[in-house]
């Protein structure tokens, strides 16, 4: 093939290159030896005194898709009886299978259906409608309902909930939240329980169907649910799960300190406030606070609201070793998701349809940390904290033939 391909001046790679040759040959190879496993006998070589009349009956053409070489031209072989079903290249398959992982891929990074159709015609000549791109990213939808309802663990050590917005075309454009919940079990794997499709604006009694889905689907004990402190989110936490305790993120409180301040008292403001999320108990981060509105009280009174408003659910963290505090005191396990999924969707600026969204966001989901690597660091820096919980909540820890 390479003297070939020397002889006849082609590419490795592009239209006419040796990778569409090459691909062209192993494809055309395969399925005459799948043809001859269906005959029983190589071209020309039937036995004289065999059972069945079906031989070779020529070849007919077909172009099928691959994402490394593009379009390619093979001849698939026929046979007299039209029994042969070929295995390799299906009848009616125009797509090898690596199209549609790249695809799926290049939708979960973003891209809409129009920039794959252009990719694909301009790096591997090769034409794909986005009728057809839609057509294989809708192969996800039965995979993403299965998900969404596969049984979870029995117990979460901490479950990490928030909420994007999305644009969706229902009649109009209008805003429609997504909610997502990340769990870490206890033996510190990380991951996503699922999304949920809500209306109007976040709210605590979408949560509550959010919350018994989970429960649901075998999630009986979690021990700390951290959220970015939703009102009433606390008391619907208590009817789903009575011992779980709500942690506000203390990230989002800082950000909505300094939303109500002036940057000339920032960084006052910041020393300040810091005495009291860095306290050592729930009483010295009281006279903290106390310190805070006796200074700032006056000509910042929507602040020291904020903060007695989020008191009940700051404190929890306070009670806990230095292990545990680190892990519960934000929402930033689940906030880099959500980072992913604003970028895929910034690209489309809205959705047609609410599958249309959620099945972005699955694919964006499925695709996270491909090669494993990312679990691996994540597992080993919760290996000191499961320890800690472990410790702290004996009495609610499954046995070891539970997990």
């Amino acid at each position: 093939m390479m003297a070939e391909a020397r002889e006849r001046g082609l590419e490795l790679t592009g239209p006419n290159g040796l990778l569409k040759l090459f691909t062209k040959n192993v494809l055309e190879a395969a399925l005459n030896e799948e043809m001859t496993e269906h005959l029983g006998h190589e071209k020309n070589q039937a036995g004289q005194g065999r059972e069945s009349t079906n031989v070779r009956n020529g070849a007919r053409s077909k172009t099928v898709v691959s994402d490394a070489a593009g379009e390619v031209s093979i001849a698939v072989p026929r046979d007299r009886a039209g029994t042969f079903e070929p295995h390799i290249v299906k009848k009616r398959q125009r797509r090898l299978g690596e199209v549609d992982e790249m695809v799926l891929s290049l939708y979960a990074k973003g891209l809409t259906t129009g920039e794959i159709s252009a990719h694909f015609a301009e790096i591997y000549g090769a034409s794909i409608s986005k009728e057809t791109i839609s057509r294989i990213t809708d192969t996800v939808v039965a995979e993403m309902t299965e998900w969404s309802s596969r049984p979870l663990d029995a117990v979460y050590v901490a479950v990490f909930i928030d909420a994007i917005v999305v644009k969706v075309r229902d009649g109009q454009v209008a805003n429609r939240p997504v909610y997502a919940a990340i769990g870490v079990t206890v033996d510190g794997r990380k991951d996503v329980l699922g999304l949920w499709a809500g209306t109007g604006g976040e709210g605590a009694k979408f949560w509550m169907s959010v919350l018994v889905d989970l429960k649901n689907r075998g999630v009986q004990d979690v021990f700390f649910l951290v959220c970015d402190g939703l009102k009433g989110l606390p008391g619907v936490v208590e009817s789903v799960w009575p011992l779980t305790t709500v942690q506000t993120c203390i990230i989002h409180l800082i950000r909505n300190t300094f939303r109500l301040t002036s940057r000339a008292d920032s960084d006052a403001i910041k020393r300040d406030i810091k005495l009291i999320y860095t306290a050592p108990n729930a009483e010295v981060a009281s006279a903290a606070l106390d310190d805070l509105e006796e200074e700032w009280g006056t000509k910042y009174r929507a602040m020291i609201r904020l903060w007695r408003n989020a008191w009940n659910e700051f404190i929890p963290f306070l009670d806990y070793d230095v292990e545990i505090r680190t892990v519960i005191c934000s929402t930033n396990a689940i906030e880099s998701l959500n980072a992913r999924y604003r970028r895929a969707i910034r690209a489309r600026g809205h959705f047609p349809t609410e599958q249309a969204a959620m099945k972005c966001l699955y694919l964006v989901t499925r695709s996270l940390d491909p090669t494993g690597a990312g679990r691996t660091r994540w597992t080993m820096r919760w290996k000191p904290v499961l320890n800690a919980f472990a410790i702290t909540f004996g009495d609610r820890w499954p046995a070891a033939e539970n997990y």
